[in-house]
C-alpha cells in the first residue's frame, strides 16, 4: 500500500471516529509505529489532523477542507435525501449549474431522469458522473485544476462560469451563519461560487445540518442571495423563522 493511500485510510477513520491511536493503526496496516507516526506528521502538517500523545485527533476547524474523497464518503444518507428534494426543482430542459462540492455528485446522479437538461459545473467529478448522459449538453467551466478537490477554479473557471445565464445554480458550503452568511473554506472556491450566482436567476442552496451555525474562511454571499434551502433534517424554529423573515424557501425530508 502507497503511503498516500494509507494517510487517506486513516482520514477515513478520523472523519467516522475523531480520533486514531498509533498502536492499532499500526497493527491494522501492518507497518511499524514509526511510520504511522510519520503519517500522523503529514496529516498535522497539511492540517487536517492533530497530533496528541499515542494518536491525532481530527482537526475541525472549518476554514480547512478534505480531500474530496474523504469529503464525499462522509454523511451519504444526507446527502442522498438533499439529492431527492433538488430533483423535484429541476425541469426537463432546464439550464443549471452544479458547484464541486460532494453532494453535488449526488445532485447529479439523482437527476439523471430528467431530459434535455444543460449543466454547466467546474466539478471534475460531476462530469465524470454525468459522462454516460445522451441526451444533456455537459459544459465545463474550463480553468486550472485544485489539487485533491477535482474542481477547476482561477481566472479561467471565473470566465467560463460567467459566459452563460441559467435559470438555477445548486450550490452548498461549509458554514451557513445568520449574521456571517454563507461561507467556505476557500478564497478560489466562494469567487467561483459568487459568479454562479451572477450567472442564474435562482439559487438553491443543498446544505446538510452540520453546516448550519457554523463561519468558515470565505464568505460567498449573505443568506438572502438565496431562494430556496434544501437539507437533510428539520432546522431549528430559529433558522425557519429567519428563512420566512429573508423570504426563503427551506425544504428537507418530512421523516
Amino acid at each position: 500500500m502507497l503511503a498516500v493511500e494509507r494517510r487517506n485510510l486513516i482520514l477515513e477513520k478520523l472523519q467516522e471516529d475523531k480520533k486514531v491511536i498509533v498502536s492499532e493503526l499500526s497493527q491494522e496496516f501492518r507497518v511499524s509505529e514509526e511510520t504511522i507516526r510519520r503519517d500522523l506528521d503529514k496529516l498535522d502538517k497539511d492540517g487536517l489532523a492533530v497530533k496528541s500523545y499515542g494518536g491525532a485527533v481530527l482537526n475541525e476547524n472549518t476554514s480547512l477542507d478534505m480531500p474530496f474523497n474523504i469529503r464525499k464518503k462522509n454523511n451519504p444518507a444526507g446527502k442522498q435525501k438533499i439529492a431527492k428534494i433538488v430533483e423535484t426543482l429541476i425541469e426537463d430542459g432546464d439550464h443549471i449549474i452544479l458547484d464541486p462540492s460532494t453532494t453535488a455528485v449526488f445532485i447529479a446522479k439523482a437527476l439523471k431522469a430528467k431530459e434535455r437538461l444543460t449543466v454547466i459545473t467546474n466539478s471534475i467529478e460531476v462530469i465524470l458522473e454525468l459522462s454516460d448522459v445522451s441526451d444533456w449538453n455537459i459544459i465545463s467551466s474550463g480553468g486550472s485544476l485544485k489539487e485533491g478537490y477535482l474542481a477547476l477554479v482561477g481566472p479561467r473557471a471565473i470566465e467560463g462560469l460567467g459566459a452563460f445565464n441559467v435559470e438555477k445554480v445548486v450550490l452548498s458550503c461549509k458554514g451557513l451563519d445568520m449574521e456571517k452568511g454563507i461561507t467556505d473554506g476557500n478564497e478560489l472556491f466562494s469567487q467561483a461560487k459568487q459568479t454562479m450566482l451572477k450567472s442564474a436567476k435562482q439559487c438553491i442552496l443543498a446544505v446538510d445540518h452540520t453546516k448550519f451555525g457554523r463561519v468558515a474562511f470565505s464568505k460567498i454571499c449573505d443568506i438572502n442571495h438565496v431562494q430556496v434551502v434544501v437539507t437533510d433534517e428539520k432546522p431549528s424554529d430559529v433558522w425557519l423563522e429567519t428563512f420566512e423573515r429573508s423570504g426563503i424557501t427551506c425544504l428537507y425530508p418530512e421523516n
